[in-house]
């Protein structure tokens, strides 16, 4: 695997750390997001993660891959991430960069704003990857403050004041979203007393991590 295959995130500063108080943490996890190439089903054009460790996130340790897929990205969707066929043409295939997204992921909790996107994405293209858990801060933002107007991250992040100067990127970049995201799961993660309460409010129905028994899961391909 060459140096520059998976890379920590341009940028990524120490000035948007932020803290929670539900615990104890598990001893891995990583917020994640996904883009695609707008096919069905989609197929990876970069990925993201970022640690939360002790219920810290830790913008140094970001990671993100930007990845060649085999279909070029639709017009449309490119329009929304703002990632190319000209951006990705020199980038590695999935297949070159799996092994090393799937050592890092394998075992941990991961989160994702309507997780059940990010996770049925990865596991499709990571046979045999098995999470610890599957936190949707969409699921744990509709528990926390339950009849509120507007769900979407941007909605949330307005909400609950959430202080970005620190984030590097833009918007439906997965470095930016998925670092987002992890601010916005340590501000809601305040409302919880211990892990275990914000795991049975966060955890969809059939994905890892939830205690009760679920329904199958189905992908969804809205991305």
């Amino acid at each position: 695997m060459s140096e520059d295959t998976a890379k920590p995130a341009q940028g990524v500063g120490e000035g948007a750390r932020a803290t929670s108080a539900a615990g104890p943490w598990p001893g891995r996890m990583f917020v994640v997001d996904v883009e695609g190439n707008g096919g069905s089903p989609a197929d990876l054009v970069e990925l993201a993660v970022i640690p939360v460790e002790g219920g810290e996130v830790v913008p140094s340790g970001v990671r993100q891959w930007l990845v060649r897929p085999p279909v070029p990205i639709s017009a449309r969707v490119s329009r929304i991430h703002g990632i190319t066929n000209t951006m990705t043409a020199q980038a590695p295939r999935w297949d070159e960069v799996a092994g090393e997204v799937l050592a890092l992921l394998d075992g941990a909790w991961i989160a994702a704003h309507s997780a059940h996107v990010d996770y049925g994405v990865l596991r499709r293209h990571l046979p045999g990857w098995a999470p610890a858990g599957v936190v949707d801060t969409l699921r744990l933002a509709r528990a926390a403050d339950p009849g509120q107007r507007g769900y979407g991250l941007d909605a949330l992040l307005a909400r609950h004041d959430i202080d970005l100067t620190g984030v590097p990127g833009n918007r439906h970049r997965a470095a930016y979203d998925a670092h987002t995201t992890a601010l916005l799961l340590l501000r809601l993660a305040a409302r919880f007393d211990t892990w275990e309460q914000l795991a049975d409010a966060a955890v969809p129905p059939g994905l890892p991590g939830r205690s009760d028994p679920a329904p199958k899961f189905e992908e969804d391909t809205l991305w």
